[in-house]
């Protein structure tokens, strides 16, 4: 089974462990001061490739390693079956194999297993933020299968990435060397993350229209006629994640075409009190009013976005919720986390009429008795044209 490693750090005296979910120790792979920074920010660490070759570990959420982790029983028994009618038992009584820190509605959850038990192709569409990797990677440990991970909106040749590249060797001469997804969709049952795929290039929807094609099933490993072709293996289940909407930087209109390949699941926004709950669990030593507040600010500023005169282009995603309650952990103040991780995200043009400045007067109203004195500093009083004196 291909499967990125994502591990937690334990710190057990002056020393910093690397764990991952089947307790194997990872911690001479990972240098100290890594090791050190991930505990430091209350985040774990994931192991990925960049574009030649070579692994390294990037900082994480904590849900992401807790959905690496089993959910709610050893899934490594769960066979799923192919009779109707225990077709229909696992697909509803599967919700007890949501882990408990994806929030997600009982019935999409079962939607999401019957579609890939069934081999659809699942586009998986919410805000960024909004869990779902983190949910389509809670199917893949669910249905116990062989699962392969592709990160398209980090590609920058979808060519190499999809297909593979020709290569010169002083001994072998010019040789083709297959990319790893060419073996992925070789692979009986298995499940493929497409991460990101609205921030891919259009040439690799233009190869995948084919594989992702129930009609079709087949990558073509060249344009050329009578060129060899692959064929997708039976059961493969595609799984791909996508912001659809013009509020995401560096997305893609995606084509209508590629789309109508999918089926659906539409992540939902958590409500205030979801979010708080997801907060609770994951950080269950953070002060609980503390915790509200930071779900609510959230919640305050999605629906300003939302609303018709409303004063913000966008609202707080609950990845930035996440980490403000890990800020939160590791001793630093609400005012202080939201000075570092939400402040940046909105608009300082038109100083005192500005986004930022409505952002900092919701936060405001969670951290003291109201009182405005030092939220504006110098600058934004002088652009906005007003007397500091």
């Amino acid at each position: 089974m291909n499967k990125n490693v994502v591990v937690k750090i334990v710190k057990s005296g002056v020393r910093f462990n690397a764990w991952d979910a089947d307790d194997k120790k990872w911690t001479s792979s990972i240098g100290t001061s890594t090791r050190k920074g991930a505990y430091d920010n209350g985040m774990a660490l994931e192991q990925k490739v960049n574009k030649n070759g070579k692994t390294f570990w990037s900082r994480v959420p904590m849900s992401v390693f807790e959905a690496s982790n089993a959910p709610v029983f050893d899934v490594s028994s769960v066979d799923v079956p192919t009779d109707h009618a225990e077709v229909l038992n696992f697909i509803h009584n599967s919700y007890n194999l949501k882990p408990q820190g994806l929030v997600m509605k009982e019935l999409k959850w079962k939607y999401l297993i019957r579609s890939a038990v069934r081999g659809k192709n699942i586009l998986m569409t919410g805000p960024a933020g909004c869990g779902k990797t983190m949910a389509a990677k809670s199917l893949v440990n669910s249905l116990d299968r062989a699962d392969f991970y592709f990160n398209l909106g980090a590609t920058q040749d979808p060519r190499a990435t999809l297909i593979g590249n020709t290569h010169f060797d002083k001994k072998k001469g010019t040789y083709f060397s297959e990319a790893l997804f060419v073996k992925a969709i070789q692979t009986p049952n298995a499940v493929i993350l497409l991460d990101e795929l609205s921030r891919v290039h259009p040439d690799a929807w233009n190869i995948l229209m084919t594989v992702l094609d129930n009609g079709q099933r087949y990558l073509r490993l060249d344009e050329g006629e009578g060129q060899e072709t692959i064929n997708v293996a039976e059961g493969v289940t595609f799984v791909a994640t996508a912001n659809v909407g013009n509020e995401y930087t560096s997305t893609r209109v995606m084509d209508k075409a590629l789309m109508d390949r999918f089926i659906i699941v539409e992540m939902d926004v958590l409500t205030s009190d979801e979010e708080h709950g997801l907060l609770d669990y994951m950080f269950p030593h953070v002060d609980s009013e503390l915790l509200k507040s930071v779900a609510e600010i959230a919640s305050a500023t999605r629906n300003e976005s939302k609303s018709e005169a409303g004063r913000l282009s966008g609202g707080i995603s609950t990845r930035t919720s996440v980490e403000i309650a890990g800020l939160l952990f590791d001793g630093f103040g609400l005012d202080e986390a939201a000075e570092v991780t939400v402040y940046p995200q909105f608009s300082d043009d038109g100083g005192l009429e500005s986004e930022r400045t409505y952002v900092k007067q919701l936060v405001q109203k969670y951290v003291s008795d109201g009182s405005s004195d030092d939220l504006f500093n110098e600058d934004e009083v002088e652009n906005a044209g007003m007397d500091t004196a």
